[in-house]
């Protein structure tokens, strides 16, 4: 299953005094006051900071729960990830950069599919990325070595995901097993990206077990940690129980502190227990634009595509800046109260610029090409 993305999740730890008991180990990953300014700078003039591509259709995974390929991602009547176009070679890379240009974002999630199928591509675009001092996000399940020139460049947070310890693990992400991702995140600083699914909660314990194993591999700088979020109307495996999710939420409130690596903030946990209602409500949706592999389909409402059930969203995204949107700054007026009065005034500003801007013409769309399988390593 590809995790949720986590696109900004730094604001977290940007200059709002938000008091925490586990903050000080994760402020090595924090954004000061300055980059928090040029983000609501964007926002007034217009842009989203945050952008989420889907770099390629590709994936030699089949990851049950995966809703990057399910039905409903792209809006549903038979349109999916996998019958989309993409690109390869240069004109993946030109095409990428034009992106950049065009929106301008602070933060980029570079997600699929699997973005290591596109490994030689990425080896240009993401030193790019880095000298224009844009955080980027690439999430992975690993199955190929990860290209050790990766290592140092600037602003680059590479999340691996795995679902669970390893039996279920391998069972569900075959190819992509404990084994290979063990291997090939050697020489790396990783995130740990788990989202918790039905199977998970199973048997007491579990996740801690889980935390255990990827709190002691020196490789892992990070561990996130989200919740399964369904479709409206999915009854699934993967879905959780409102009793499992709030016998999550305390497992993790307790376990928090215990693992240094674990970047939850009792903030992040309150949503978790009550999410933003809806997509506009959510200010990881509103602040962020996600594209998928042909470089114009346009997701909608947000990361998940669909109708997602924002009653059981566990995203960690969504949590982490909604956290933010609920803290009260002195006086008691909440952050989230600027942002939609920032948004108001920056969606105004977009449609101004929209409206006097001739849009380029949309590029010549190839025929979709048969998947290539990712050679084991």
């Amino acid at each position: 299953m590809r995790p949720q993305n986590s696109a900004h999740l730094a604001f977290l730890f940007a200059s709002i005094d938000i008091h925490d008991d586990n903050r000080d180990h994760m402020s090595a990953n924090s954004v000061g006051a300055r980059e928090l300014a040029q983000a609501w700078g964007r926002i007034l003039s217009g842009y989203h900071p945050n952008l989420s591509i889907e770099i390629t259709r590709e994936c030699p995974l089949r990851c049950p729960g995966c809703y990057a390929y399910g039905d409903e991602h792209l809006g549903g009547g038979g349109l999916t990830l996998r019958g989309l176009a993409d690109y390869k070679g240069d004109e993946l890379v030109s095409r990428f950069m034009a992106m950049i240009d065009q929106h301008r974002p602070l933060h980029v999630s570079i997600v699929g599919g699997e973005p290591l199928v596109r490994y030689k591509e990425l080896g240009k675009i993401l030193p790019e990325l880095a000298e224009r001092n844009i955080h980027t996000q690439l999430v992975t399940s690993a199955v190929r070595p990860i290209p050790s020139e990766w290592i140092g460049l600037r602003r680059l947070q590479v999340v691996v995901s795995i679902d669970g310890l390893q039996p279920e693990h391998d069972v569900r992400r075959t190819p992509a097993t404990y084994d290979r991702i063990l291997k090939h995140i050697v020489g790396h600083q990783i995130t740990v990206h788990c989202t918790v699914t039905r199977q998970q909660v199973r048997r007491d314990g579990y996740l801690e077990e889980f935390l255990t194993f990827w709190q002691e591999n020196p490789h892992t700088r990070l561990m996130w940690v989200s919740l399964y979020t369904p479709q409206v109307g999915e009854i699934s495996t993967e879905r959780l129980t409102k009793e499992d999710r709030v016998r999550v939420v305390a497992d993790l409130r307790r376990m928090r502190t215990r693992f240094s690596k674990l970047q939850m903030l009792d903030g992040m946990l309150n949503v978790y227990a009550s999410p933003p209602k809806s997509p506009s409500e959510c200010i990881f949706a509103q602040t962020t634009e996600c594209y998928s592999s042909d470089l114009q389909k346009r997701i909608t409402p947000c990361q998940f595509g669909g109708n997602p059930d924002c009653s059981q969203c566990g995203c960690i995204a969504s949590a982490g800046l909604e956290a933010i949107g609920r803290h009260r700054l002195k006086g008691g007026l909440p952050v989230g109260k600027i942002f939609y009065a920032s948004l108001y005034v920056g969606n105004a500003v977009g449609r101004f610029r929209r409206a006097t801007i001739q849009p380029p013409r949309p590029p010549i769309q190839p025929a979709p090409q048969p998947d290539e399988p990712v050679a084991p390593a």
